[in-house]
């Protein structure tokens, strides 16, 4: 940086000092170019230096500050995180020993139901045979029954037809052998009732229900329950015939087999 050459204090000085002395010699130092050292301008470059490196100074020490504040809660939160995921080690270790735990449980109830479905699957076979050999029986005893009912049939188809034309008879079963014929609510539909059917118990009643609507007559509901089969052949044998006392003739044997039985 260039220094101007301007007057100053110093030459002032020089110039009293050349008057107070007399004369008008010229001194050497009168000869010499005046010098500014410019001190002000320097002092004030230098404050203003020294607060900018104070101000430096003091944003570095904050920053240090900060940056070790920051590290140190970095630290901590490290710290934690570690002692978080050793918690989460113990505890994934204790559910991977009840997993263990649950598997060998699991396998041995696994093992004990492999054990039960074989005796399972053993025992249904037994009942499946013992259900085909009571299958055979039934067939066997169904097929009687069924010859009984075929001659039990024909002799009452015997009977029926004795009594095809005999209405008086009906009407003395109506008056005097206690057969009450009454409405059911529904059109088209009585109800036959039978008493004097079960010996124990004369009183007790023994009825069904004969819709009458349609081409053909149909047993629609008794009590106590018949074998259909046996309902089914009195009432083609009645749509054939449209004999209805031999009909009601029939029914009332069929009960009085049912109360017996």
């Amino acid at each position: 940086m260039a220094i101007p050459l301007t007057p100053s204090r110093f030459g002032s000085s020089f110039s009293g000092s050349q008057q107070q002395y007399g004369g008008n010699t010229v001194s050497m130092a009168d000869t010499l170019p005046s010098i500014d050292f410019g001190f002000n301008d320097l002092r004030e470059r230098m404050s203003q230096f020294t607060a900018r490196f104070d101000e430096f100074i003091e944003r570095g020490r904050k920053r240090v500050l900060e940056e070790r504040n920051a590290f140190r809660m970095n630290v901590a939160e490290v710290e934690e995180s570690q002692r978080h995921r050793q918690r989460d080690i113990f505890t994934l270790e204790d559910k991977s020993s009840a997993h263990a735990q649950t598997l060998f449980r699991e396998a041995a109830e696994t093992e004990e139901m492999q054990s039960a479905i074989t005796s399972l699957t053993q025992q249904r076979e037994d009942h499946m045979a013992r259900r085909d050999a009571l299958k055979e029986q039934i067939a066997s005893v169904q097929s009687q029954i069924k010859q009984r009912r075929e001659a039990q049939a024909a002799y009452q188809r015997s009977l029926d037809a004795q009594a095809r034309h005999n209405i008086p008879e009906l009407r003395f079963w109506e008056h005097c052998l206690g057969l009450k014929i009454e409405g059911t609510g529904v059109e088209d539909v009585l109800k036959f009732v039978y008493v004097c059917v079960d010996e124990e118990d004369p009183e007790r009643e023994c009825w069904f229900e004969l819709s009458m609507g349609g081409k053909d007559y149909e047993v629609a509901e008794t009590q106590p329950r018949l074998e259909r089969e046996d309902v089914e052949e009195m009432q083609a044998r009645m749509n054939d015939s449209r004999d209805l006392g031999g009909f009601l003739k029939g029914m009332r044997s069929l009960f009085f087999e049912a109360v017996k039985a």
